[in-house]
């Protein structure tokens, strides 16, 4: 039996991260894929590999990446030991642009979608939190969020606006409903 890649996408702020690491720790079979990103491990945030250009294009040049792409002037990978945790059976989460969707639909035999959402307003209220980004950068992150997700895949859309705990119940019973 081989488990589910399950990318997790939705807009910077939306809490990817965070309910990722909630769902893992609701359940043992999900584990959760570590990012390998071309900038300093200082920079905080996710758990993730900071890595050099030139050691990121090595690494990705010697098949080191199940998945990998560039967005926001840095090179993202998800490393291929993904790939031993699906074919133990277990469901990797993992947070994905959705300009790879395509990629990783293509990659792995079973692969969904969990798509957070959270009103806009509340995204903008986190990431002026955060400290990141100007104003104008943080509408520009949020216009590019609003784009359609590609079709043809499972896509489980769940809403992250209010409770942590809220949004983990509602992602469960997405991912592991109950059979009559």
């Amino acid at each position: 039996m081989t488990g589910r890649f399950i990318a997790v996408v939705g807009a910077s702020g939306v809490g990817k991260d965070s309910v990722m690491a909630a769902l893992a720790a609701a359940n043992p079979q999900i584990s959760l894929a570590r990012r390998v990103i071309t900038r300093p491990s200082s920079a905080g945030g996710e758990d993730f590999e900071g890595i050099g250009e030139t050691d990121f294009i090595a690494r990705g040049g010697a098949g080191e990446f199940a998945l990998s792409w560039s967005a926001h002037g840095l090179h993202y990978g998800i490393p291929d030991a993904v790939e031993a945790a699906l074919l133990a059976g277990r469901d990797v989460l993992a947070n994905l642009s959705r300009g790879v969707l395509p990629q990783a639909q293509a990659r792995f035999e079973a692969c969904e979608v969990l798509h957070l959402t959270a009103a806009r307003n509340i995204l903008a209220e986190r990431l002026v939190v955060r400290g990141r980004e100007s104003i104008e950068e943080i509408t520009q992150r949020l216009d590019r969020s609003a784009r359609p997700l590609p079709r043809g895949m499972r896509v489980h859309q769940i809403d992250n606006s209010g409770a942590l705990d809220l949004t983990v119940k509602a992602a469960m019973a997405a991912l592991y409903p109950i059979k009559a």
